[in-house]
Formats: C-alpha cells, structure tokens, sequence
C-alpha cells in the first residue's frame, strides 16, 4: 500500500488512527496491539508471503537481545556477533544473491543457476535498525522493553518501509508515553499539513521530472549536451523530491498519531561542502554509518591514513546497501573520495566562497547522481559523455539561425533527442527547481513556522487538490524510489 495512494488516504490512514484513540480511551495495551497489527497488514498488502520473515526477525533480534542484557559479560561479545551475523545473512541472502551468483558465473565462465529471489520490501532499513538497537544493547545504553514496544519500534507502518532510520530511544519512550494516548489536535493539523507537503512533492514534483531521468537513462540510444544535463538534473530532484516527500509522509502520518519521526532532510542541495551535504541528506542514514560502522572502526583516532580507508569503508558499504550493483559501489566510492579530498583541503586551513562551494558541491553531487540511478555502465557512460560534450556541443536546430556563429567553435545542431517528451519544458522545470531548492525554506523549517492561519488553510488546500487531481489523471501510481533499495 502506498503513502500515495486512494486506498491509503481514505481508508488505512484515517480507519487506523480514528480506532487508535478510541480503544486507547479503554485500553492502552490494546491500542498498541491495533497499531501493531496495522503494522503488520500495511507491510502485508505488497506481498504477504514476506509476512513471516519479517515476524521471524523480529523475534530473533528480540530473544537476542534479551540474552544480551541477562547473560554475563564474557558471553556478550559473542552473542552480538551472532545477532548482528543473523542480520546480515538474512539482508545478503535476499538482497545480494543475484549480484554475488552473477559476478562469479562472469568471472568464472560457470553458469550457476539464478535464485530470482524478490527482495523483501524494507529489509534494508529494519536490518539497520535492528543491528543498532543489539550494538545499543551491547553497550549497555537500552532499557528493558516489551516485545510489543519492540515490535512497534521495529514495523511503525509511517517508517518502515523507507525509514527514516530510528533509534529506541527516540521512539518506544514515546510509545511508553500515556500522554500519547489522546488526540492532540496541534499534532493533528500539523501532521496533516507536512503530510500535504510530502504528497505534492511525491506525485507533482517528482514523478513529473521522472519523465525527462526515465527517458534519457532508459530510452534514448543517445543524447545531445543539452539532454545529457536535463537528464541528470531531472534524476537529481526527482530523487530529492521523492525520498523527502516519503518521509514528509511519514512524518506527518506519524504525528497524527502523537509520533514524532527525527529529521531525515535538510535542504541537502545548499551543501556548502560533500561533508555538509552528508549532514542533511538522509540524515538517519549518516548517523546510523557514523556510530555504528566509522566509529567502530576506530572512526579519525588512529592516524591520517587510517581515517581515509575509514571513510572509504564507510562509504562503499553506504553504497552497497543501497542496491546489488557495481555503479552503486562506485556512486559509494565517489562519495568517499570526495570526503577525503574535503578533508585534506581543510587540513591545509584552506576556506572557499560559500557561493562557489554550493556550486561545486551541488555539481559534484549530481554527476554521481548519474551512477546511482543508471541500470548499467554503459547508462551512466551515455549520460555522461552528453554531459561533458563528448558527443560533440550539439544544440536544438532551432537555434541555428541565431547562434550560426558558434558553428566555427565546433558547436553543431540538429534536434535534441528528448523533443519528443518536452526538452525545453524539462529545461524549465530544471531551472526553476534549481532555484527553489537554492533559496527556498525547506519543509522542516515550514513546519517549525507552522501556525493555523486561513493562509495555511489555502495552502494545504491548493496542495492537496493539485495533488489529488495528478494522482486521479495519472495511468498508474508511482512507487517511492527507494523501495527498491
């Protein structure tokens, strides 16, 4: 079921939290159990038959973490390992089984036959967060919680399924909260609205520029300078726009419910610098590589040296999580680099223009955009060589008659190879949104501002008409981009 779907809007959402408050006025305990078992139907109705794994890694983790907190100290290292070892066999098998079975039959000239397994939807995410909360316990930092607190910890419909990646700490206190239990209608008006936010980024937003990516990555056997960067630009925001508007969704629906889901966005394209941009773009993310894997590691302790593979580690994993591909470890490794480069110019005391570190690191991020969302190597290679004029500078032929003068640089034209699904509209939207993301207030600060004035009533209003309208026109609905990670 889809945040961005009818079923979801005016079935699941509104039945699951009107019945939540209710049983809450009786019990407490059942109340959570309704939320529990919505849960677990909302992660059913993709397909049902993953409903058990989902259950038998809930148990698992939760039985090891129990031993971890009541077995003696000498026992602990080892039970951790066996957890976490559980986690990652479960991810790497479904996740990973393809990818490994196909490089070694390439490599190897064997045919070993493919699994064609399904990846289980969110597996990525309750993996991570599940690892976290054993290495929590591990250290001693967690309290004796139910199997009904960790359940809802672990399979919150708002945030299973694309995160934002939690931490116990900031969410069963909350479920434990009796505070909770009774609609708060600040809450509710305030869920809705970044609710609104997050389903006109998705599906106005986004899957309009999804139009122009899908085209120049997947249809078109070449492309002009000018596709080249409307393509990739248009990857850039729709992913942008995609991810945040999930987790505005989750957000919003959250709240509703008296749930407050940390920050995963914070206007990551007015990044200063790559550091920067890791500190606002999936925020959770970050934070669960920073304490879980880089510091563990030893993190920025042992020596120059040391901390560059450190980051490289960190980053190449990164990237393999976040799909079975070698342009996803190279989009990893990019990343890594780049910090490292970052991290040598600041040891030299060196201090750019804010201006032209935005520009650059904006650059930067949208040329490894072109990895990430390319299928194969020779996807990203086609992008890219239109992108830097490989291919030759070829402009649209309409503007022959007035740049004719070019033609003695080596520019030529002819008619670009995404006229057919509106080059220079594609331009437009591009630049505009460029724009917008430069010099706008994100949907964080939106809502921190958030007052129920008649203005914001027009607001929501216009959003989710505009909204309901596109989803109503549209042939079928979109998925999140990454539910495929």
């Amino acid at each position: 079921m889809l945040f961005n779907s009818f079923e979801y809007l005016f079935c699941f959402l509104p039945v699951v939290v009107i019945i939540y408050f209710l049983v809450n006025k009786i019990n407490i305990v059942a109340a959570k159990c309704w939320l529990l078992v919505c849960s677990l139907f909302f992660y059913s109705w993709w397909n049902i038959n993953y409903l058990p794994l989902i259950l038998v890694s809930i148990i698992v983790n939760y039985t090891v973490s129990t031993a971890l907190k009541r077995r003696a100290a000498g026992y602990c290292r080892g039970l951790l390992a066996l957890g976490v070892t559980f986690n990652l066999l479960l991810l790497g098998y479904f996740k990973y089984t393809g990818f490994f079975i196909s490089n070694v039959n390439a490599l190897f000239a064997v045919n070993v036959p493919m699994l064609n397994l399904l990846l289980p939807l969110a597996i990525s995410f309750f993996t991570f967060q599940q690892i976290a909360y054993l290495v929590d316990v591990y250290r001693g930092e967690t309290k004796e919680y139910s199997l009904l607190h960790y359940s809802l910890f672990v399979c919150f419909f708002p945030q299973l399924i694309a995160g934002p990646i939690v931490q116990h700490k900031e969410m069963i206190p909350q479920f434990q909260d009796p505070k909770n239990k009774a609609v708060n209608y600040e809450n509710i008006t305030r869920g809705l609205y970044i609710f609104a936010m997050g389903l006109f980024k998705k599906v106005v937003i986004a899957d309009n520029f999804a139009t122009w990516a899908n085209f120049g990555f997947d249809q078109a056997n070449s492309l002009t300078f000018l596709d080249g960067w409307v393509t990739s630009l248009s990857y850039t925001f729709q992913l942008y726009y995609d991810f945040s508007g999930y987790t505005d969704m989750a957000i919003g629906a959250a709240l509703l419910l008296n749930i407050r889901l940390p920050i995963n966005f914070n206007s990551p394209y007015k990044a200063v610098n790559i550091q920067d941009f890791w500190r606002r773009w999936h925020i959770t993310l970050s934070r669960f590589l920073m304490n879980y894997l880089y510091i563990p590691l030893g993190g920025n302790k042992r020596g120059k040296r040391r901390t560059m593979i450190n980051i490289m580690i960190v980053f190449v994993l990164g990237g393999f999580w976040h799909g079975a591909g070698w342009t996803f470890v190279f989009w990893g490794f990019l990343h890594g680099l780049a910090l490292i480069v970052h991290r040598g110019w600041t040891t030299l005391n060196r201090k750019g223009n804010n201006l032209w570190g935005r520009i650059i690191t904006f650059n930067f991020v949208n040329v490894a955009w072109v990895f990430f969302r390319a299928e194969q190597w020779q996807d990203a290679v086609k992008v890219l060589k239109a992108m830097f004029g490989i291919n030759g500078f070829i402009l649209p032929d309409l503007l022959a008659s007035r740049l004719s003068f070019l033609s003695t640089l080596g520019v030529q034209f002819s008619q670009p190879a995404m006229r057919e699904v509106g080059l220079y509209r594609g331009m437009l939207m591009v630049t505009i949104f460029i724009l917008l993301v430069f010099f706008m207030k994100n949907s964080v600060e939106l809502t921190r501002q958030f007052k129920p004035t008649w203005q914001r009533s027009v607001h929501f209003s216009l959003m989710v008409f505009i909204a309901l309208i596109t989803m109503y026109a549209s042939v079928h609905t979109a998925e999140f981009l990454y539910f495929n990670f």
